[in-house]
């Protein structure tokens, strides 16, 4: 194959990758991302605030002793300066740095929220229709497992598959060289076809958590309805 119809295959690729970021299910992932994004910076702007206010009151009542005089304007000025610089660059966000057992049940699926849409253009496009069913699922599964204590068997399972063994998958396929992905191994599967496999039987797994979730609700819902029927049918009251 020529350089042209490598070029014009990497081309293709590339507009394949942009229409299927276009997706609703891409899009709202991505507007969940930046909604988390804009909390941070927000609490990031108020502890900025908070440092800038206090170093202020902190001259004003050492002026109040003593002058502080240019030297003291200056060390003032140079500390907020210093304070807004550190409290911008850090600290990094929590579902950033801390290990996946510190973090909460919400907060793993955040994290994993925004790492999906954040490596979509790393992953092939056939993967991106797999990528969309898992980021449309775990809204759902954030509300849910908010419900849960980190050490419910069944939010240990949800942890474990989006905190750990999903993100796994993909940066292990991010890490093979792409002269390589085609490449079949003893079975006959390529690396591509072996991701694709792996992010199909993550979302089973996904689609079942939610499924064994709701369980609850459903079963609430329907012993609820048949109390409603059973006390008030045919518009009768009991004495009590």
């Amino acid at each position: 194959m020529d350089e042209r119809h490598v070029k014009a295959m990497e081309r293709a690729e590339r507009v394949l990758q942009n229409m299927a970021t276009r997706t609703p299910e891409a899009r709202a992932a991505a507007a969940r991302t930046r909604q988390r994004r804009n909390r941070q910076v927000g609490k990031r702007a108020m502890r900025i605030l908070a440092a800038l206010v206090a170093i202020f009151i902190g001259a004003f009542a050492w002026g109040l002793v003593t002058p502080l005089g240019t030297t003291g304007v200056m060390i003032a000025v140079a500390l907020a300066v210093l304070a807004a610089i550190l409290l911008g660059v850090f600290p990094k966000s929590r579902q950033e740095v801390a290990a996946v057992d510190a973090l909460s049940n919400a907060e793993v699926v955040h994290r994993l929220d925004s790492m999906l849409i954040r490596e979509r253009s790393a992953l092939p496009t056939p993967a991106l229709s797999q990528i969309d069913a898992i980021s449309a699922q775990l809204p759902l599964l954030e509300k849910r497992l908010e419900a849960l204590g980190s050490l419910d068997p069944l939010a240990q399972d949800a942890r474990r598959l989006m905190g750990q063994h999903l993100p796994d998958l993909i940066e292990r396929y991010e890490r093979v060289p792409a002269a390589y992905r085609q490449q079949r191994d003893g079975e006959g599967i390529s690396v591509e076809e072996r991701l694709l496999s792996g992010l199909g039987a993550a979302r089973s797994a996904i689609d079942d958590i939610g499924a064994r979730l709701a369980q609850g609700d459903l079963s609430a819902f329907e012993t609820q309805g048949r109390f409603i029927e059973s006390r008030y049918k045919d518009g009768e009251l009991s004495e009590n």
